[in-house]
This record gives C-alpha cells, sequence and structure tokens, in this order.
C-alpha cells in the first residue's frame, strides 16, 4: 500500500481513504473504520462504527453499528455494546459490562466489575453491570458492578453509583442519589411547570392527564373554628368500593422511592399531610404530580407505571384499594411493564 494512498485498513481488510482535507471518505461497501494507531481485534463490529487513534478493542468484543468508541478507549473480551454508543475518551469498559442502545458514556467515567479486587487473584465470574438503552454518563462518573442503570437514566458528572439506578432517574452525588427523573423525550430534567393541582381549590373538578385513564381532584373541604374535614364519597370521588385502604408514613428521607404498576387495582391516593411526587408513565406518556394537602387526590388507573419521591419530612400519603392485596396483580421491573404494554421507544 503506497504511504502517499494515506488509506487504512478496516478490520474487514476494506480499504478506508483520506481527503486531503483529513476528511473521513465512506467507499462503496465499508462496514467500519479503523484509525491506523488504534487496534481493534473484534471483527463482531456494526456498520459505520468507528474507532479512533489509540482505542483497543480485544477479540471477543460485540459492538452494533453506528458507534464511536473515541480515543484512548478500551474494551475488554467479555462487553457488548449497542446500536449508536458514544463512548469518550479515557474509558474503560471490561468483561461483563453490557450497554444498550443510544448510550453516551462521559471522558474517563470508570467500570469496575469486582467488588472485592485482588492483584492476581480472579473470580469464577465477573458481575455483570447493566447499563440500558438511551442511558447518559456524565465525565468521571464511577459505576460500581453488577449494577443496572435503567432506561434513560442521567449520571451526573463525578457522581459514584453505588446502587441501581431507577429508569429515567438523574443522579448525582457521592453516593449518588435521585434529584429528579428527566422527560424521555429530552432526556433532561422538565423545564416546563409540573402538574401541580391549582391553589384555588374546585371541589368535583377533574383533571386528566393524558397519562392512561388518570386524573387529579379537588375534594371537598369544610373548615370552621374546630377545623377542616375532606370527604370522599364512593362513586362519587371515589370511582370504586374500597376493599384496602393503606397509610404510607415516617419515609427516612426524600430519597426513598416506590415504582410499581398494577395489572387490575385501581387506586387513589391523597397526602393527608406534607407533600410528595408522583410519576405516572403508560409507556408512551409521562407527568409528574405533586401532591400537597388533603384537598386534593389523584386517580391512579391499572397498567400505569407508577413512581413515587421526593416524599418531604412527616409526610402522610393515603391509597384507598379496589382490591384485596395480590402479589400477582403487582409489577415491579419496568422492562416487564413495558414488555407487557408493548410500549414504544419514546
Amino acid at each position: 500500500m503506497a504511504s502517499d494512498d494515506r488509506t487504512v485498513e478496516c478490520a474487514t481488510k476494506r480499504g478506508t481513504k483520506y481527503e486531503d482535507n483529513g476528511a473521513l471518505m465512506v467507499p462503496e461497501g465499508r462496514t467500519f473504520f479503523v484509525h491506523p494507531q488504534a487496534l481493534c481485534d473484534s471483527r463482531s463490529v456494526g456498520e459505520g462504527t468507528r474507532v479512533w487513534a489509540f482505542a483497543h478493542v480485544l477479540e471477543g468484543a460485540r459492538i452494533g453499528t453506528g458507534c464511536n468508541i473515541c480515543d484512548h478507549v478500551f474494551i475488554e473480551n467479555d462487553v457488548v455494546l449497542g446500536n449508536d454508543v458514544t463512548v469518550k475518551c479515557g474509558v474503560q469498559l471490561w468483561d461483563g459490562i453490557e450497554v444498550g442502545s443510544g448510550v453516551f458514556i462521559g471522558p474517563n467515567a470508570t467500570f469496575t466489575n469486582d467488588r472485592f479486587p485482588r492483584s492476581k487473584v480472579y473470580p469464577d465470574a465477573y458481575l455483570k453491570t447493566i447499563i440500558e438503552d438511551d442511558v447518559s454518563i456524565g465525565a468521571n462518573a464511577t459505576i460500581l458492578p453488577g449494577l443496572r442503570i435503567g432506561r434513560g437514566a442521567m449520571v451526573g458528572a463525578g457522581s459514584v453509583v453505588t446502587h441501581n439506578v431507577p429508569p429515567y432517574a438523574t443522579v448525582v452525588g457521592n453516593p449518588a442519589v435521585i434529584i429528579g427523573y428527566s422527560d424521555p423525550a429530552t432526556h433532561r430534567l422538565p423545564n416546563a411547570p409540573k402538574i401541580i393541582p391549582a391553589t384555588e381549590p374546585k371541589p368535583g373538578v377533574r383533571t386528566e392527564l393524558g397519562v392512561g385513564d388518570c386524573w387529579v381532584e379537588h375534594l371537598p373541604q369544610f373548615q370552621d373554628i374546630r377545623g377542616a374535614i375532606t370527604q370522599m364519597e364512593i362513586d362519587g370521588e371515589l370511582p370504586f368500593s374500597p376493599k384496602r385502604i393503606l397509610l404510607f408514613y415516617d419515609a427516612p428521607n426524600k430519597n426513598v422511592r416506590t415504582e410499581y404498576a398494577r395489572r387490575t387495582c385501581q387506586q387513589f391516593m391523597v397526602a393527608v399531610r406534607g407533600r410528595l411526587s408522583i410519576i405516572l408513565d403508560d409507556g408512551r406518556n409521562r407527568k409528574e404530580v405533586q401532591l400537597e394537602g388533603a384537598p386534593v387526590g389523584v386517580y391512579l388507573a391499572p397498567m400505569v407505571w407508577i413512581t413515587r419521591f421526593n416524599v418531604q419530612p412527616d409526610t402522610v400519603l393515603l391509597a384507598a384499594e379496589s382490591q384485596s392485596f395480590d402479589p400477582n396483580d403487582c409489577i415491579f421491573d419496568y422492562e416487564t411493564y413495558r414488555a407487557l404494554k408493548g410500549a414504544r421507544n419514546p
């Protein structure tokens, strides 16, 4: 090969040329690009992927289409990358790491696969770390082994992730804690105001949320010098006859969260005291409701994914349910829920 031809051989042995200005040319039939100062031992690399200078991809790694592997990246054998993944400079992906599609991994993010590392001592199997689709991991973040970062989650720069991160959560700090949930359309914390019930109560007025069949309603309130009363009549404010009443209280801190869906059970919730946020997700649309004070309740329809978080001190939440507890009615895994709903990606 002539040196002035400035041709780089891909792992498929098909040529890739540069123009005189250094721009990458894409000849007909090319599959993926490897910079002349990179090592790509794997043949399982998708079309359109680019491996840049001083990166090293070992033979067993599997990389999807359209990925961008930047300078000084190391990828071990038992690593899987989905499609359209960006791995910025200075990242090492060790055995046992599985990365979904559309994931962004910022510069110098650090992954681990052994909780108790010792020199020359190797585990029988490395812990699996799962990064689901559309996750973003900020620069210099550290991900402990054996964790799952849920779909669409955002890990802030410099964060140390010690526990699983739920879908669409934004976490920051050391150890990382949830500060909110992102809009799946933009993968950012929502800039628009949250759905907060109006400050001027209008009893009997329902606000449809556009998520499943969920709605919020102002409840009748009566107040005089003796105190206040809020009522919920069956087939009035309550659209079902409750079979179960629950009170949630004494949350240890506002970072505690609850995530689930119910297959057939209807729920109606009121913040008797304090304040909390509830995110409703039907697999296509998501809305955040902030409950504060007894005069407002939210109706939660079946097969809607519920996330309760940001529970303020001394909050007491009352929940009425349309049926007795049945563990088979509960779904606690978001991907299982999405599969049952036939949900499409946001």
